[in-house]
């Protein structure tokens, strides 16, 4: 099914979009609930200023596709976003990022390194065995890891010469977008997925950008309670971005 939405009449890059809506599926966060997405026409060019403008509206970049959810009875899943200027470290948040700070980060535009794919696959078949992602395949690491925008970059976390995480990350003109991270999971101990995180907090802060966005947080969802830790946090609650503290 094709739709048809207006993103802003001023915009100088695009006025509207057309979008497709799936047919319902099984929901990936809750049992026995059906879920719709809605895509942006996969024929358009994600830049950066679409991939802001959508990003203030609740979509989401996975690969080449910018999707938000569309459910007919649910609206569980939240956009939500860590606002920078007000943002504090919480005791553990502190210790985390204490306890990693012999990492050393290398930011790099491609993602080319062998070990990569590697890393990937140990974290999907140890960390989401149960999920639609399993078993990892170098086409599906080709697709949703490693396809990019113009402004997508990876951190890359090493432990002296070993690669234990890789932060994808989207620089969008008001914030970071964090699309996805993967890390050693032999490496539980340091709450890497929370570090990196925190790095992009960091960088926004560095870069004088006012967010990172988290993507999707839906209550009572175990997999997604990590981001309620970051506090305040700004969700996206009928069209509106209200300030949680």
């Amino acid at each position: 099914m094709w739709l048809h939405m207006t993103i802003n009449p001023n915009s100088k890059v695009i006025s509207s979009v057309r979008l497709f809506r799936t047919s319902p599926h099984p929901c990936s966060y809750k049992e026995n609930h059906r879920a719709s997405t809605v895509f942006v026409d996969p024929e358009l060019v994600i830049d950066k200023s679409l991939n802001s403008k959508l990003s203030d509206l609740g979509y989401r970049r996975s690969g080449a596709h910018l999707y938000r959810p569309d459910c007919d009875f649910c609206s569980a899943c939240i956009s939500c976003r860590i606002p920078i200027d007000q943002f504090e470290f919480n005791r553990v948040q502190r210790k985390i990022w204490n306890n990693n700070k012999d990492l050393q980060v290398i930011e790099r535009n491609d993602l080319t390194c062998e070990e990569s794919y590697s890393l990937y696959e140990r974290y999907i078949n140890t960390r989401h065995a149960d999920g639609d992602m399993y078993p990892a395949t170098p086409e599906q690491f080709e697709a949703f890891i490693k396809t990019k925008t113009v402004d997508t970059r990876f951190f890359m976390f090493y432990q002296e010469s070993r690669l234990i995480t890789v932060s994808v990350t989207d620089i969008l003109d008001h914030g970071l977008s964090a699309v996805y991270t993967f890390f050693d999971p032999a490496e539980s101990k340091r709450s890497l997925g929370i570090y990196s995180i925190l790095h992009q907090i960091n960088m926004a802060n560095t870069l004088k950008l006012p967010h990172v966005f988290l993507g999707y947080w839906v209550k009572n969802c175990q997999k997604m309670e990590y981001k309620s830790k970051f506090r305040p946090l700004e969700m996206l609650i009928d069209g509106n971005w209200i300030l949680v503290k």
